[in-house]
């Protein structure tokens, strides 16, 4: 039976080698240990993929050889050949060496404890005062891989370097001179310390009674001495080869990346000429149509093997889930066997008792049963790895498929979003000949088609009509708005389809990848406030971990009231604002559906966000008095719940207002918010001095429209992944990212607002300029780059600075007010007086 399914084994591995696995670059999450927990992450289907573990197949072979040379477990041919009924191998092992083994034989099955290193990636670079330097990465490469492995048996060395190049990276490499270097001839024989210690050595060793041996045996210490000598000689030459080999390789490295970059540069000419050959419009349109069918055809292949592959990989964690369970119980059956047979030798063996015989013939038939139990683990070991490489070939197929339908979707996008502006220049032309024309019918017609939203009743018929924009994004935020005019419906629509390209860009993936790989670093432990995670955030947090890391920023910050408050602390809120009315709590159900009219979560009473805002809010409400509830409060939580539950989203509320934003921010008079336009017009005359000094000209005040901006952090301001890659980084350093993004995006813009020469154009620019920027790289790349130097002490100054002023002015205008107020009742009771004065005449 063992050798009938070894050999099924066999055939299996190579019916699965035969069909080749795709490269891929891991940048979807493993099985996450934080799921999301707000209300978008139970409208996406997210498929989770674990890495590929590159030394499975030669585990597997280090298995098999092991199996085979083991004298007790031969199976085939071999094992019919030998004597059978005895077994070979003595019970001479402990419960600890097969925990030991079992763990060792699991270890690559638990996500993230593979034989690969889920560590983050980053090269160092030491350097002294010797002429050799060495480069090593910080994070060994796996010991699948590892340059040497020394067996008892075998010697066999590997002197290939472990390099990952990929088009999502580019590896850096540090000096390193810490490796260990055996010393040369010349520091051994320094000072005579070589010579005195030969001859002490042989002193000691040699025996004074021999006559005439010690020379003889001083002779042969001596040539053994010269035989290591000269292999220490070729070793160092061996070295000496290999760093020269070494680089020799960072030099071709180089050459390429130089190469790369002319190719880089000869692209982006290319790209300048494609441009120019976009201008033919009527003659390309039936070519893009019919190559936007082909890849709709493509992509339905695509799908359908997608499927398939799921399905087979479902199949294959049934039978894992399986084994796991039947390798659990056969441990506890050789355990109790252990434990039997342990107690059976402890105790003394009476050869006249009559039961010694029989006890001992049972204790045969337990060492027998043993034996097979070990066997048959040792085979199940080896069908979980077998199951387990097949698998993850799986995986590497279907990622390789996912990655070639990603490409295709976002060359849709590009091809239908140019598509689109064809639609819209050919349009005034031709609808302008004629009433009746049969070419306006047909522009007429595919505006229609392209303007319709891809709606669920439609996903069965994508191979006739391919449409690659939904009716609502991942945010749960609506795409093309249905109350707006067709023309910006169209403009809606492709700056939807630019938003979908852009999300699909290599900087993007290799985003996710790195966000991948320093998450697998900590997957076991708390995130920790360094310049790694700063710089990752500034990048934008993936949306699969994104629920994660707001939770963590949110505790980072409030952390100092809740460990001194009760864990119930939520809750016993919630209770209060059910038993006792409030006076927020009319204004909070006026504006609940008024939040966020456009988003699906929040567009009707009966969404799912609806109630979980209210109660967000009235426990606030509750826990800071002093504000109850103001305008803008509603929409900093529903943003918090779309990525939180309600207890998180509460405290993200606290953080804002209570450690971001400074005191009277959120209050009747607004009096922080006041402050900080008037720190953010100091900051626009420090950083754009032009465009600051152009409104002025115009007498143009931009606040009536940055007040906003700093009061909901961008809400209804920006597009949606603009929005939240914001709010990453705002979460994570505080107040002082509003003002980078407030200027970053008049920086953006700011030759389009020097071109208008009018007041009128420029507020009415002013109102929707935000919403035309989409490129999320560019934007933070000025907010990061171009506004630096950017201290958090300057802005705290310039408050307080401001914050005088403003209470000055605002004490002036109260005494002003309760002036006139005094001036209106007297005026009033003279009035009365004179109409009764009048009523007696």
């Amino acid at each position: 039976m063992n050798y009938w399914l070894q050999q099924l084994q066999q055939k299996r591995w190579e019916f699965s080698n035969t069909r080749g696995s795709g490269q891929r670059d891991s940048w979807s999450s493993p099985t996450l240990a934080y799921p999301p927990t707000g209300l978008v992450g139970k409208d996406n289907d997210t498929f989770l993929f674990e890495k590929p573990n590159d030394g499975m197949e030669k585990v597997r072979s280090d298995f098999a050889m092991e199996t085979e040379t083991d004298g007790g477990s031969m199976v085939g041919i071999q094992s019919a050949r030998g004597p059978s009924g005895t077994p070979t191998n003595p019970l001479n092992f402990s419960l600890k060496n097969i925990g030991t083994e079992l763990r060792n034989s699991m270890s690559y099955l638990r996500p993230g404890r593979g034989g690969e290193s889920r560590r983050s990636v980053f090269y160092t670079g030491n350097s002294n005062s010797s002429s050799t330097e060495e480069w090593e990465l910080v994070d060994a490469p796996p010991k699948d891989f590892s340059d040497s492995k020394h067996h008892p048996d075998t010697h066999r060395c590997t002197s290939t370097p472990w390099y990952s190049l990929g088009s999502a990276f580019t590896f850096d490499f540090g000096r390193n001179s810490a490796r260990l270097k055996k010393p040369l001839l010349r520091d051994m024989m320094g000072s005579g310390r070589f010579g005195r210690n030969v001859e002490t050595r042989s002193a000691e060793s040699s025996p004074v009674e021999c006559n005439g041996s010690k020379p003889l045996e001083m002779q042969l210490r001596l040539q053994s001495q010269q035989e290591e000598l000269s292999n220490m000689q070729q070793e160092q030459a061996k070295l000496r080869e290999e760093l020269a080999s070494q680089k020799e390789l960072v030099r071709l490295l180089q050459q390429t990346l130089r190469t790369s970059q002319c190719d880089w540069q000869t692209i982006h000419r290319g790209v300048s000429q494609l441009e120019a050959l976009l201008q033919e419009r009527d003659g390309q349109i039936q070519s893009l149509c019919g190559h936007m069918e082909r890849l709709a055809l493509e992509k339905e292949s695509l799908q359908q093997e997608l499927k398939g592959l799921k399905l087979k990989v479902g199949e294959i964690n049934d039978q894992l889930g399986m084994l796991m369970e039947t390798i659990q119980a056969k441990d506890e059956v050789i355990m109790k066997l252990s434990q039997q047979s342990s107690e059976q030798n402890s105790s003394p063996n009476d050869s006249s008792s009559p039961t010694s015989n029989k006890e001992q013939q049972e204790l045969d038939i337990l060492k027998d049963s043993l034996q097979g139990y070990k066997s048959q683990n040792k085979f199940l070991n080896k069908e979980i790895l077998e199951l387990t490489v097949l698998r993850r070939n799986a995986e590497s197929r279907e990622k390789a498929l996912e990655a070639k339908y990603t490409a295709l979707e976002a060359k849709l996008c590009q091809v239908e979003s140019k598509y689109l502006v064809l639609l819209q220049e050919v349009k005034t032309p031709v609808c302008s000949s004629s009433e009746q024309s049969p070419a306006r019918e047909v522009i007429s017609r595919l505006l229609e088609d392209a303007l319709q939203a891809e709606s669920p009743d439609q996903q069965d018929h994508l191979i006739f009509k391919p449409n690659t924009v939904s009716e609502y994004d991942i945010f749960g935020f609506k795409t093309v708005p249905e109350e707006e005019e067709e023309e910006e419906k169209l403009v809606a629509k492709v700056r939807a389809l630019e938003l979908k390209s852009l999300s699909m860009t290599d900087q993007e993936v290799s985003v996710g990848v790195k966000w991948e790989n320093y998450l697998a670093s900590t997957m076991n432990r708390d995130l920790v406030r360094s310049p790694e995670l700063k710089t990752l955030i500034r990048c934008g947090v993936p949306h699969e971990h994104r629920s994660q890391v707001w939770r963590w920023c949110v505790n980072f910050h409030v952390k100092k009231f809740r460990d001194h408050l009760a864990v119930d602390y939520y809750e016993t809120l919630l209770n209060v604002a059910r038993e006792k009315p409030n006076p927020a709590s009319k204004q909070i159900e006026l504006d609940l559906l008024r939040t966020l009219p456009n988003n699906k979560h929040y567009s009707s009473p009966s969404a799912g966000g609806i109630q979980k805002l209210r109660n967000v809010l009235m426990a606030f409400s509750w826990r800071n008095p002093d504000i109850g509830y103001c305008q803008g409060l509603n929409r900093l939580a529903a943003i918090a719940l779309l990525y939180l539950d309600q207890e998180d989203a509460f405290w993200t509320l606290i953080a804002i207002v209570e450690v971001f934003m400074p005191r009277d921010y959120y209050t009747k008079t607004l009096l922080g918010s006041q402050v900080d336009q008037r720190v953010f017009k100091d900051l626009m005359s420090e950083k754009l001095p032009r465009l600051h000094a152009h409104f002025e000209q115009y007498k143009v005040d931009f606040s009536l429209i940055t007040f906003n901006w700093f009061l909901v952090v961008f809400v209804d301001s920006v597009v949606s992944d603009i929005l939240f890659k914001i709010w990453d980084a705002f979460l994570f350093e505080g107040p002082k990212i509003i003002f980078r993004f407030a200027l970053a995006l008049f920086k953006y813009k700011e030759e389009e607002f020097l071109k208008l020469q009018d007041s009128t154009a420029i507020f009415k620019y002013l109102r929707y300029f935000t919403r035309t920027i989409l490129d999320s790289r560019k934007l933070m790349n000025i907010a990061f780059v171009d506004m630096n130097p950017f201290p958090m002490r300057q802005i705290q100054n310039r408050r307080a600075f401001h914050l005088e002023k403003v209470r000055l002015e605002l004490t002036e205008l109260e005494a002003i007010r309760q002036t006139f107020l005094r001036e209106r009742e007297s005026s009033q009771d003279g009035r009365s007086f004179v109409s009764d004065d009048e009523e007696d005449n």
